[in-house]
């Protein structure tokens, strides 16, 4: 068992999955004791959540946790300790699996982090197994289920209430303070309020800059930095004003961070992310990046992209496309609202009154984000 005294915030993402380990060890027996094949779901869940994964929203938690001041183990202290933190940042992996899971579902996904996505797993069961009905019906329902099972095990691990090794009951977990509740929440209802967005401006054709930003600010930049931050600032008592200002350097960050996805989306080598190339096109995702190259294309350009859109690309297809957005200029000026974004942050990170520690950590977590090539 990892030490989590002391952990370094590098050491975070490996404190996590130690923590997911003996979470999902000890909720086995549940699933088991219903039925073998409700047990292959928790199997499956447990797969996709310790195989992969940047934990790039624990490690904004755990910052958020350093802003608030020092960190103590001690369970009879007043602030959250050491693993009560690391408890939130293993729970808000569950979410992320919950939201993966389901948008690989929204966007026909076969693969991520380079594996069969979770339905298309199921998919292949069915048809190995030689059941009745739709194989890919099958998929989707069992992945629904599965999202939905991580989503309500996340508010287990959080509150203290889901089972863990009887090592690690002693003493019992304390309730998560309330205000540090009232952000979950909020963070889970922001979560799924912007995916619903997103597929709506799918369907509805809403090609706009407004819209692809409202999207990015709520599923992506609110639930992956903003909240994160907040919430683990929260956790460790800090003033209102210090997780307000938090939550702004996260929207910056945030924003930054989708921004780059965008482009990795359609640039991206797959090898590095886990997806094929162009998918965001394919899945007719109406990103920033699709969004400013409409508003500077000709007549042709703009047909040639609107035909992209939503639409299995051949490699020659896809290739003329990003000429395309690279003619527009729209990845020039998307790298010019990344480089905007990173800075404004950076610069307010440099103005926070907290520990010399807790302010490299979190600066070099904004260079991170920020430049990352999956």
């Amino acid at each position: 068992m990892v030490n989590l005294t002391g952990v370094e915030l590098t050491g975070v993402p490996t404190a996590v999955e130690t923590v997911l380990a003996e979470f999902f060890q000890a909720t086995t027996p549940a699933l088991e004791s219903i039925y073998p094949t409700a047990a292959e779901a928790g199997s499956a869940l447990a797969d996709f959540v310790m195989t992969g994964g940047k934990r790039v929203r624990p490690l904004f938690v755990y910052a958020g946790r350093q802003c608030a001041g020092e960190l103590d183990d001690d369970p009879d202290g007043v602030k959250i300790t050491v693993s009560e933190t690391l408890r939130a940042c293993a729970a808000i992996e569950l979410i992320q699996a919950c939201a993966l899971v389901h948008d690989d579902i929204l966007d026909r996904s076969d693969t991520r982090r380079g594996r069969p996505t979770v339905h298309r797993r199921f998919e292949t069961l069915h048809a190995q197994r030689g059941w009745d009905a739709d194989s890919g019906h099958y998929g989707d329902s069992a992945a629904i289920l599965i999202g939905d099972l991580a989503l309500a095990w996340a508010d287990d691990l959080f509150h203290g209430v889901a089972p863990l090794p009887a090592d690690r009951q002693t003493p019992p977990p304390r309730p998560v303070p309330f205000a540090a509740s009232a952000v979950w929440s909020q963070m889970r209802t922001e979560v799924l309020g912007g995916q619903f967005l997103d597929i709506t401006n799918e369907v509805a054709g809403d090609e706009s800059l407004t819209a692809a930003y409202r999207v990015m600010e709520y599923k992506t930049a609110a639930y992956t930095v903003a909240r994160p931050l907040e919430l683990g600032a929260t956790l460790g008592g800090a003033e209102p004003a210090l997780c307000r200002e938090l939550h702004g350097i996260g929207i910056d960050l945030g924003v930054a961070f989708q921004l780059r996805d965008d482009l990795l989306g359609v640039f991206g080598d797959p090898a590095e992310t886990g997806k094929p190339s162009g998918d965001d096109l394919i899945a007719g995702k109406r990103t920033a990046l699709l969004a400013v190259a409409l508003e500077h294309a000709d007549a042709a350009q703009s047909d040639l992209l609107r035909d992209c859109v939503g639409t299995r690309l051949t490699e020659a297809e896809l290739t003329t496309a990003r000429e395309v957005l690279a003619a527009t200029g729209a990845v020039s000026e998307i790298e010019q609202q990344i480089d905007a974004r990173r800075d404004a942050g950076l610069a307010r990170i440099a103005a926070l009154d907290v520990t010399d520690r807790a302010r490299a950590d979190l600066t070099a977590l904004a260079h991170r984000i920020t430049s990352r090539n999956r």
